[in-house]
């Protein structure tokens, strides 16, 4: 019987899991939902800080590295690329079986970077290489400075997984970088048709923050009504449009596809419903579309295989979905401001998240140390 992550992969849509961790590689967990039909991995710092200071899964291996003078980036590495390697061994037949389409595994440069261009090139250069694995994305945050950053490894053939997108106008310089790069790369001689991206397009935070924002004008009574719950599928969907526009048949990207370049597909993430009133998969049921990606999270793809909906719904009401940011502008609530705030903090969150991780490693170097 085909289940509806597979009803959604015959749909155009892949489903990755938004989760990594050594107990998930080590109990089997992985192998589970790659046979459910989960083709890929997506993680962040904010996965790793909960798996590694969250348990007590990597004290063995951490113990092995207190051997020699490491310092904290280097014991994090150290306990990270491990994971990233084996689940893309784990995940290598999907990549060969669909060419290169699915089977990645991602992993972010480091959020320190985030601002820093050239940082961001050199470090997501060196955990390429260092990886040596096909199936890598390599996480490079759509911030102003990372965006050249983008363009340069396209161009020297790194995978990229653009992450932190909010906005509609930074979701077009994104598109531009990948194209950009690919045009360098087939400039210098390269195979175009070896280097893939996808563009992370966040979902439910936009919710969070313009619900929030809606609560702060209820006075304003039928004005209110009906946008709770709209900005993020709407936004999501406008994306797609633009997406489309620039992939397909007759778009810019054209010459680069009859070269065998790859799409740089649309990946709809921050899928979990944060607002306990709103259906559990309501950021999947609205957003398949094909010749895209939806990460979700464990509970969330468990979800999916009970009651998810599987029909392609990306095109539902797209006039709709324009209308709504008019009457969000109308209520005062200017959606590029939204969405560029949105980008800063997740930018600022992710960066609380990785010291937190390098906090608690150090912490738990010192009492391993005296232990032993």
């Amino acid at each position: 019987m085909v289940n509806n992550i597979e009803k959604l992969y015959q749909q155009g849509q892949s489903i990755w899991c938004d989760n990594l961790s050594r107990a998930m590689i080590a109990s089997g967990e992985l192998e589970r939902l790659i046979g459910l039909g989960v083709v890929g991995i997506t993680s962040n710092p904010t996965i790793f800080m909960k798996a590694i200071t969250g348990s007590n899964d990597y004290d063995d291996v951490l113990q092995k590295l207190l051997t020699g003078r490491r310092d904290v980036m280097t014991l994090y590495e150290g306990l990270v690329l491990p994971d990233i390697a084996d689940a893309t061994d784990a995940l290598r037949p999907v990549y060969d079986k669909t060419k290169g389409v699915d089977g990645y595994v991602s992993l972010e440069v480091s959020p320190r970077l985030a601002y820093d261009t050239r940082g961001t090139i050199a470090e997501a250069r060196r955990l390429f290489a260092e990886l040596n694995r096909p199936n890598v994305f390599i996480k490079v945050p759509a911030t102003q400075e990372g965006i050249p950053a983008i363009e340069t490894l396209i161009a020297e053939g790194v995978n990229v997984n653009v992450t932190l997108i909010f906005g509609l106008s930074v979701y077009q310089r994104v598109m531009q970088a990948y194209l950009a790069g690919l045009r360098r790369l087939d400039a210098a001689g390269g195979v175009v048709s070896k280097v893939a991206s996808v563009a992370s397009f966040f979902v439910s935070r936009i919710d969070t923050l313009v619900d929030r924002m809606l609560a702060d004008r209820q006075e304003d009574g039928a004005h209110v009504r009906g946008l709770f719950g709209q900005a993020a599928i709407a936004n999501a969907k406008l994306a797609y449009a633009r997406f489309e526009r620039v992939f397909g048949a007759d778009g810019p990207f054209a010459p680069l596809a009859a070269r065998g370049a790859m799409v740089q597909r649309p990946l709809w993430a921050s899928t979990s419903t944060k607002n306990p009133d709103y259906p559990d998969t309501m950021y999947l049921d609205e957003l398949v579309a094909p010749r895209s990606v939806n990460t979700l999270p464990p509970a969330t793809i468990e979800a999916t295989l009970d009651h998810g909906r599987t029909k392609v719904s990306i095109y539902d009401d797209l006039e709709g979905s324009r209308r709504v940011f008019e009457r969000l502008a109308g209520l005062g609530i200017d959606i590029d401001e939204v969405t560029e705030k949105l980008r800063a903090d997740g930018v600022s969150l992710f960066a609380q998240s990785f010291e937190e991780l390098l906090g608690n490693l150090e912490q738990k170097r010192e009492l391993l140390s005296a232990a032993r």
